[in-house]
């Protein structure tokens, strides 16, 4: 190669280039270290008068107010000003002391793109940096997290605790952990998304990252334009499973079965919009010995078999509940059941054919709730895998699994007091083999990378076994966070308000289709309260109705931590004040009211308009709304919804705060104002729709 040509480093940019732009860097850095020198003498006069005046307070008393309210909008912006100077000053002497002409990776410029999660793109940034303070222990993952204090950061490094330990008595120039925090920081890719001359490191090497305030408001609009999908995460995973609902035939969906239904929709929405393809199962319960006391006391009541209709069965929970009574006092009908059972099993196309009218009838049931609740899910229940559980069973026993325990055929596991039974004493299948053989299927034939199982807590140690027997025979790795992979999400049981089981008052358990009947039915009263129906068109207040009542009961569930139960309370989740789904959509409404009595074209600002975040309201609602991304990943990966209902409800507030101090409409900055009011919107209606609640645009 030609010896004169300037070398390149590994992002393909010259020395010489690299020469220049740290040169304009450290020139801009001394440029704004002199501007603002001139901030300190008023500082310093406005210190003095507020402590006089908070001493004078002090001293007469009888005065409650806190001094430093009156003056925090000017303190804000000086102590912003005077932190930024030190480090401008700081960066400064940190280029001069490194050099500019460094050839260090960790010190060449990173242009991150105005997309996608904030902590995986500092991870990208903090991983180059900690290649070059400690080149010789690899394998260290960068530990970013949002820091803990507003005023330290917005992000922070906590690495150098950890790389002390591991270095320390070494021969090392690093001399105790804010050493190593001041290196990694040193190290640091220049990158226009970190304010470098705000960054700072506190305490034990706390390295506190701060965004570029211009770089933010540069990925918000980006989004704006490009469209809210470009935040999407991106999970290691192209295909997965999310088994939930799966109520039982010829049972009413009931107020237990909501926990499922909702949890899993969320988890589904949340890995679609992660570009990940999710067959949503519903593991309906449409095989075993129950259908044989069903069929016989079906054809008890209609004879002619060809004839049977939904007339025949009438209320599913009636039907069940009186043969399941039969069942128990009769010893002939119970005869007859059990007969009916083996003539299911063995083919019968009468009995056949009665089974699939019950399931055809409680499929038509179940889906008027599922769309009710706008819930997409395709049925494959216990029936579908018993053609494969002879072949799974048979596969399992050839691998030296399965052993014979007092007439059953089970699977010893360490760590379990009980066998896993999956062939009972009179050679029929039970929930275990089921279970295993639709495992197996969802791995072999639907080629899942990750399974996940929606059930109530108390079937935790069931699906424990059955994954250790899948990790033993083979099927799955050791590891359960490597792919492909299984989880068990868990949850706790809903309760009334007397903390009893929510039960109706003959004891029945509170029916699903009821509970929403309720809902609406509140939920319109109360807009009927606020004069709606005089505004209103008869459509539009029932949707209104339908959106906030059911929106309501979903999130009073999503919003709990899933492995607790928690009370259902009608008053509290229909409130319009706090963490509710009334509170958030009022919110939303609001934001768009905003928007429409601007009379801007909101689609045309979006191209021609320019986003600003001078105030410290307005950079603390748009650092919120560019930590959508980490959120779902958390929520995702976690599989705890309630972290993003957490986050949509810090949202709502964070924009309360900044449209409280800050006029939208006929204000200066009325163009930037609306978009960060429509970028907020945006965000809200995405996360209604991972919640699956519909939003109302005005209330």
């Amino acid at each position: 190669m030609d010896g004169s040509r300037s070398s390149s480093n590994a992002y393909g940019r010259s020395t010489n280039e690299k020469y220049l732009t740290e040169t304009t860097i450290t020139k801009k850095c001394i440029t704004e270290a002199s501007s603002m020198i001139k901030d300190i003498s008023s500082m310093a006069e406005e210190c003095d008068f507020m402590f006089k005046y908070a001493r004078k307070l002090y001293k007469y008393g009888g005065n409650k107010r806190n001094p430093i309210s009156d003056y925090s909008y000017n303190t804000r912006r000086r102590l912003f000003s005077f932190n930024r100077l030190t480090g401008v000053l700081r960066e400064t002497s940190r280029r001069f002391a490194f050099g500019v002409e460094s050839k260090s990776v960790a010190n060449m410029v990173s242009n991150q793109e105005c997309s996608g999660n904030l902590k995986r793109q500092l991870e990208k940034l903090f991983d180059a940096s900690l290649r070059s303070t400690v080149p010789d222990k690899t394998g260290v993952k960068p530990v970013v997290n949002t820091s803990p204090l507003d005023r330290s950061g917005d992000y922070q490094c906590n690495n150098a605790m950890g790389l002390w330990s591991m270095i320390k008595g070494k021969d090392s120039q690093l001399k105790g952990p804010l050493a190593v925090g001041e290196a990694l920081l040193n190290n640091l890719p220049t990158s226009e998304m970190v304010d470098s001359c705000s960054s700072s490191v506190t305490g034990p090497g706390f390295v506190n990252v701060v965004l570029s305030t211009k770089w933010m408001a540069k990925s918000i609009q980006s989004m704006l334009i490009d469209g809210i999908d470009t935040w999407a995460p991106a999970p290691p995973v192209k295909r997965a499973v999310v088994d939930f609902s799966s109520p039982n035939i010829a049972k009413e969906m009931h107020v237990g079965h909501l926990r499922s239904t909702v949890l899993g929709d969320t988890l589904a929405r949340m890995l679609e919009f992660s570009k990940v393809e999710v067959l949503r199962r519903n593991h309906v319960g449409d095989w075993g010995t129950q259908f044989g006391m069903l069929i016989e006391y079906l054809f008890e009541k209609s004879p002619d078999t060809d004839s049977v209709t939904e007339t025949a069965i009438g209320d599913l929970q009636s039907f069940y509940k009186k043969s399941k009574t039969k069942f128990d006092d009769d010893p002939n009908f119970k005869e007859k059941a059990q007969k009916a059972v083996v003539r299911l099993q063995g083919g019968d196309p009468i009995y056949r054919k009665a089974w699939a009218k019950i399931c055809e009838i409680s499929r038509t049931e179940f889906t008027k709730i599922y769309q009710r609740l706008d819930v997409e899910l395709e049925e494959k229940g216990e029936s579908f895998y018993n053609p494969y559980i002879a072949k799974v069973i048979g596969e399992l026993d050839s691998k030296g699994l399965i052993e014979e325990s007092e007439g059953a055929r089970v699977i010893f596991l360490e760590g379990f007091k009980i066998p896993l039974i999956v062939v009972k004493s009179d050679g029929g299948f039970n929930y275990a083999s089921t279970d295993l053989t639709a495992l197996w299927y969802r791995l072999n034939e639907e080629k899942a990378d990750w399974i996940i199982y929606l059930t109530d807590v108390g079937q935790k140690q069931h699906f424990n076994m059955f994954f250790k027997a899948a990790r033993k025979s083979g099927w799955l790795p050791d590891s359960d966070k490597t792919y492909p992979r299984v989880d068990h999400v868990g949850f706790g049981l809903v309760s009334a308000v007397d903390r009893k089981r929510l039960r109706t008052r003959s004891s029945d358990v509170v029916r699903l289709v009821d509970l929403l009947d309720e809902a609406k039915s509140r939920s319109k009263t109360a807009l009927i309260e606020r004069g709606k129906d005089k505004e209103w068109t008869p459509k539009e207040l029932d949707q209104t109705a339908e959106a906030v009542g059911y929106g309501a009961v979903k999130y009073a569930d999503l919003k709990n931590n899933r492995t607790t139960g928690y009370t259902f309370d009608f008053d509290d989740m229909l409130s319009d004040k706090g963490n509710t789904a009334v509170y958030l959509l009022y919110a939303h409404a609001r934001i768009c009211s905003i928007i429409r009595k601007s009379g801007k074209d909101i689609d045309e600002l979006k191209k021609t308009g320019k986003l600003v975040l001078d105030h410290p309201e307005e950079r603390a609602l748009g650092l919120h709304l560019l930590r959508f991304a980490e959120t779902v990943e958390e929520a995702c990966t976690t599989l705890f919804p309630n972290v993003l209902c957490l986050y949509l409800y810090s949202l709502s507030e964070r924009f309360t705060s900044f449209y409280s101090i800050h006029q939208v409409n006929g204000s200066p900055d009325e163009e930037s104002r609306l978009l960060l009011c429509e970028a907020t919107a945006i965000v809200m209606r995405k996360c209604f729709h991972l919640l699956g609640i519909t939003p109302v645009y005005k209330i």
